[in-house]
């Protein structure tokens, strides 16, 4: 045998990614928590796991490795709160409550007042339907508990289901505001604040920035997610929250082969609509009734939103803009903020290297400025941040001021004069990944006492257990 032959002979053949690391998952078809690894192939982030009853199982974690790992090392050591619901008994993810061991305290808490919803949306992940209302008194003990673990929170989401159906909603904002909690949010898909200006009155009242379910401008988009076309819907009830003096953040769920061309117009109209303050992108979370018919390789990413974002604005946002939020894990989610002075839009990150102020692992902290920008930019790059409330214009100001931005005395022109974009992707059982909950502070407050982060409550029956003993209850 010739030498080249042999050497061809023994050659090794290659795996066709690099195993990065390994976690815990859940196996997509009995949600059994098994070992999963992270793998990195063709420039993407994959997730494969392997289930004794069901075999092997992968997911899409992320579009852009390079983006993935670079994120690593904007991990911020986590909070502890003053008190915890359970004990570590059997470890994550099934201690939930909080437990010792988890790794971030709450920045923002939800609670959802109602299962009951005015749509039937394909994507609901909350499976909202007909269903149950907490009592006031319920809500005011969630409250009290969360402080006791918070001692003053800073945000506090009301959610559902619709929370505008329920009866005594105000009752609800008002207990909220009497604990001198910093910030209230109220989720809606706009439905009732499109028809009823009289309602959006009474709720500016209290104060809350509206999340509202915003899925893009096409009749298309609308009625694939949503069963029926809600434009004038969202316009009428965008144009109601500014009369009313109040602000809105624009919602987007974006599902594959729906919606993702329409990031950038999403974008584009926020930038343009008086009451609105930033865009929230949400790749869709495949639970409730979005479980099945939908292919865990060929998804909405966080990454393949930015990269969306770029191209579709030809550039106006680019991925570069945007940095991991560190509160929480930093694959989870992505932020930046923008400087608008009438129609010229200017990424913050392109006038100061934030960077330098939130990379945990260097420590590469500009000594000079750092004292008075690095905490802003914290309190900015995290999920306790609100667009267009006072404390988050405050941190915007005091960069800006830094940076020498000439800025609007005007307090309500300070306000409009910065914009947030978010991009977050919670997960679901393909996507389910121990280390990511273990940071996770987005936490769902139960009726029980307990605070669950909030892709443990989705994907490890919690939710279900929650309505069971509240529709067994009524």
């Amino acid at each position: 045998m010739k030498g080249e032959d042999l050497v061809v002979q023994l050659r090794q053949r290659v795996r066709d990614h690099i195993f990065q690391e390994i976690t815990r998952s859940l196996c997509p078809e009995c949600r059994r928590v098994i070992d999963a690894q992270v793998l990195v192939r063709k420039g993407a982030v994959y997730l494969r796991k392997h289930c004794p009853e069901h075999g092997w199982h992968e997911a899409l974690v992320s579009s852009d490795a390079g983006w993935y790992l670079a994120s690593l090392k904007y991990n911020k050591p986590g909070a502890i709160p003053f008190t915890f619901a359970t004990e570590v008994e059997r470890g994550c993810p099934f201690d939930c409550g909080l437990c010792p061991e988890h790794q971030q305290h709450t920045c923002l808490s939800l609670i959802e007042i109602t299962s009951r919803c005015n749509l039937a949306c394909t994507t609901c992940f909350a499976d909202a339907g007909a269903g149950f209302d907490l009592s006031v008194d319920q809500v005011e003990k969630m409250l009290d508990r969360l402080i006791e673990a918070e001692g003053r929170p800073e945000v506090v989401q009301i959610s559902g289901g619709e929370p505008t159906l329920h009866p005594q909603l105000m009752d609800i904002l008002a207990a909220v505001r009497a604990r001198n909690i910093l910030h209230v949010m109220l989720n809606s898909n706009g439905v009732r604040l499109a028809d009823d200006p009289e309602f959006v009155r009474r709720l500016a009242r209290h104060g809350p920035t509206i999340y509202l379910q915003f899925d893009g401008l096409s009749a298309r988009a609308h009625r694939e997610l949503r069963g029926r076309d809600l434009r004038a819907v969202k316009q009428r009830a965008l144009d109601n929250i500014a009369e009313a003096g109040l602000t809105a953040v624009l919602v987007a769920t974006v599902v594959q082969g729906v919606n993702e061309g329409e990031i950038g117009d999403i974008l584009r109209f926020g930038l343009e609509h008086p009451a609105v303050t930033g865009v929230s992108y949400q790749p869709a979370t495949f639970a409730g009734r979005c479980l099945n018919g939908h292919d865990p390789l060929n998804r909405a990413t966080v990454t393949g939103v930015l990269h969306a974002l770029e191209s579709q604005t030809q550039g106006l946002f680019r991925v570069s803009d945007f940095l991991p939020v560190p509160c929480p894990h930093p694959t989870c989610c992505a932020s930046t903020y923008a400087y608008v002075e009438g129609k010229q839009v200017t990424p913050v990150t392109r006038l100061l290297n934030v960077d330098d102020y939130l990379d945990f692992i260097t420590d590469r902290t500009v000594p000079d400025l750092s004292e008075e920008i690095r905490p802003a930019l914290e309190a900015l790059w995290s999920l306790a941040a609100v667009p267009g409330t006072e404390k988050a214009t405050n941190n915007l100001t005091c960069v800006a001021c830094n940076i020498n931005i000439p800025l609007p005395a005007n307090v309500e022109a300070l306000r409009r004069s910065f914009f947030m974009v978010h991009v977050h992707g919670f997960m679901d059982e393909h996507t389910f990944d121990v280390k990511r909950l273990m940071k996770c502070c987005i936490h769902e407050l139960l009726p029980d006492g307990r605070t669950v982060p909030f892709c443990a409550y989705n994907n490890l029956g919690i939710r279900e257990q929650v309505k069971r003993q509240e529709s067994a209850s009524r």
